[in-house]
């Protein structure tokens, strides 16, 4: 359970609750469940123990990656006293889509050197890589649900931003204009600043219904119009040539040989603009920015489906923050805030739910040198990777559980008895965090709507809980308000939980060694000799069994009949040391148990090549580890993300 709830800022909204007296928008929405939003925010955000789990750098400015959900995060801070100067946050869209991570199997290091001897880096190229893909989330909401997720945690955000603080939240189409209700709500509408429309290129398409959407939205707020922190931006001309272009007059001369433009002065005159002078004044920046999307050949690119551009998030940062400020970002991503308000001189908070973000966000981190600490919310939810795939983990832990159409979609699915027949089962969602806490709000809800629509010869239900406010009073009030025939059965889902993360295995040398190139003179080396993982042995099993499928129904040919040799399906081998499924080592030479110190660490990018403790290289892995003191622990992390810790003896 929380330890206790942190009281939101200031206190509950009151006569404003969440879109309720906007008449249009109540006869859009079936809004059933704006009270329980309001009921979570009058009991406050939870507050659960809080464990770090490594510390990089002597991280005096208190910079944090934080593994957990925005309210339970801004609960942590809230209770800490620590307060934010600007917030960025690049929330689900709502846009029914499931996202994916290409996940890369990295190269032999038993036969990495005899490859590239036969291939240049440009025949390095990802098709020629096997990979395959993995769900990192899925932006599959309701908008009654979503509004009331995002409402949570807008009001959360606000309770730990400084008086100073200005706030940027990026959407949309899908959603945004329904947000904008809620921001302005939240934060006030003479707070409101910016529609900003992020312009972007892409694909010319030749659609037959609408124009195609080139655009994000960014609403941009302060929390406090007194206060507030803002940075006039300029933005400066390439050359005079490039200002002329875009005013699209011919510039003329002045006796004294200096180029200039008419301009209007406002009063019906015009008045010489100098080009010399134009050039170092700038451009002021408007609402409408015309920056390119996330490439994924740029330098900067972390191979994370969601990756926003740096020169996005250094517009935003330099204009409205300055150094030493703290920057906060609470669905971190690919770590592209953290990132750019370091290499910008200030403070950072990283927040995310998913592990593939902490381990892109922290690898990106070291290697801009900044240092932080990363803790994690034990807020009794063993996540495996992220929420999505931790759901369908679930489902195969728990004996007999099995999908049923004929049930409502509030249950998970049904277990068949022989002697009780269909057993209705309700997990919660693990990635809506206002079904984790099992309170009298969400009984009532199952007593009331879910389980009367239940089949007549339903005899019993099964409601799993991740938390529960009071287990004796919700027993009772079952006894007092279920007016069904139907038994309830409550079941700890932490019991499952914790059998989902499963560790990899690893057999290891350790081996005292004199490099001849380190900087340390003596050292030991760490050689990894066999590594297994059943969880990505059996995504590689999928991959092919559905390759197989394909060829077997034909889809590999063409209309023709022709096959498609250039993508012809090539089943993913794994070699018997299994070294190809390892993408990151850390060793740690100064403690066997507690915080992580890595003292020593190799990631091997997807095209086999080693970033040393931060620093890119053109080497190819060798199968081992170096450092100069003992190693007492070492942390493998495969390419899937799982990291497994396992002693040094």
């Amino acid at each position: 359970m929380a330890v206790k709830y942190i009281p939101y800022y200031p206190d509950t909204i009151e006569g404003q609750a969440i879109l309720d007296n906007f008449v249009r928008t109540r006869r859009m929405l079936k809004y059933r469940d704006n009270d329980k939003a309001i009921e979570r925010i009058k009991r406050g955000m939870p507050l659960y123990e809080m464990e770090k789990q490594e510390t990089v750098g002597d991280n005096k400015n208190e910079n944090l990656i934080i593994r957990g959900e925005c309210l339970s995060a801004c609960a942590y801070l809230k209770e800490q006293g620590k307060t934010v100067d600007l917030v960025y946050i690049d929330p689900p869209f709502a846009s029914g889509a499931d996202y994916a991570k290409k996940v890369y199997i990295r190269r032999n290091p038993k036969v990495a050197e005899a490859i590239a001897k036969v291939e240049t880096e440009e025949e390095l190229k990802d098709d020629d890589l096997k990979a395959f893909e993995e769900k990192m989330y899925g932006d599959v909401w309701d908008k009654e649900k979503y509004l009331n997720w995002m409402y949570e945690n807008l009001m959360a955000i606000k309770s730990v931003m400084s008086e100073t603080a200005s706030i940027y939240v990026h959407l949309d189409w899908h959603i945004v204009h329904y947000v904008k209700i809620l921001m302005d709500e939240v934060f006030g509408e003479d707070n409101f600043r910016n529609d900003i429309s992020w312009h972007y290129s892409g694909w010319n398409k030749k659609l037959k219904t609408s124009f195609e959407k080139r655009h994000d939205t960014i609403l941009y707020y302060c929390a406090d119009d007194e206060g507030e922190n803002f940075n006039s931006y300029f933005e400066q001309w390439e050359s005079e040539e490039e200002y002329v272009k875009r005013r699209k007059q011919k510039p003329l001369i002045d006796t004294d040989g200096r180029r200039y433009v008419l301009s209007d002065a406002g009063n019906g005159n015009r008045v010489k603009r100098y080009l010399d002078e134009a050039i170092r004044e700038g451009v002021v920046i408007d609402d409408v920015w015309d920056l390119d999307k996330m490439n994924n050949s740029a330098n900067e690119a972390v191979d994370y489906t969601t990756q926003k551009p740096e020169a996005l998030l250094e517009r935003i940062i330099k204009a409205s923050s300055n150094e030493g400020m703290t920057v906060a970002d609470f669905f971190g991503g690919s770590g592209v805030t953290a990132a750019v308000a370091a290499k910008l001189g200030r403070k950072f908070i990283h927040c995310d739910v998913g592990i593939n973000s902490i381990q892109t966000a922290r690898d990106r981190l070291i290697t801009n040198k900044a240092a932080f600490d990363i803790l994690e919310i034990k807020d009794g939810v063993s996540l495996y990777r992220n929420p999505m795939q931790t759901m369908d983990k679930l489902k195969l832990l728990i004996p007999g559980l099995c999908n049923q159409d004929s049930l409502d979609k509030f249950w998970e699915g049904a277990i068949i008895s022989s002697k009780e027949g269909t057993i209705p089962v309700y997990i919660p969602n693990l990635m809506d965090s206002s079904t984790k806490l099992l309170d009298i709000v969400l009984m009532n809800r199952i007593l009331r709507e879910a389980m009367p629509d239940l089949p007549d010869d339903t005899r019993r239900v099964i409601v799993y809980y991740i938390d529960i406010t009071d287990r004796t009073e919700i027993e009772k009030f079952i006894v007092d308000n279920n007016n069904t025939l139907i038994d309830v059965e409550l079941r700890d889902l932490k019991e499952i939980l914790d059998e989902v993360v499963v560790e990899d295995y690893a057999e290891f040398a350790v081996s005292e060694y004199k490099p001849k190139s380190e900087v340390f003179q003596n050292g030991f080396k760490v050689e990894i000799l066999r590594f297994a993982s059943d969880r990505v042995q059996r995504k590689i099993e999928e991959y092919n069994q559905k390759g197989q499928v394909n060829i077997l129904r034909g889809e590999d040919q063409q209309e023709d009949g022709s096959s498609k040799k250039e993508k012809k399906f090539k089943p993913i081998t794994i070699s018997e040391t299994g070294l190809e499924l390892i993408e990151h080592i850390s060793l740690d030479c100064t403690a066997t148990e507690g915080v992580w110190h890595s003292d020593s660490e190799i990631k091997i990018d997807k095209l086999g090549y080693v970033i040393k403790n931060g620093t890119k290289t053109k080497d190819f892995w060798d199968g081992c580890v170096y450092c100069e003191n003992k190693p007492l622990r070492i942390k493998i992390r495969n390419i899937c993300g799982d990291e497994t810790i396992n002693m040094v003896e």
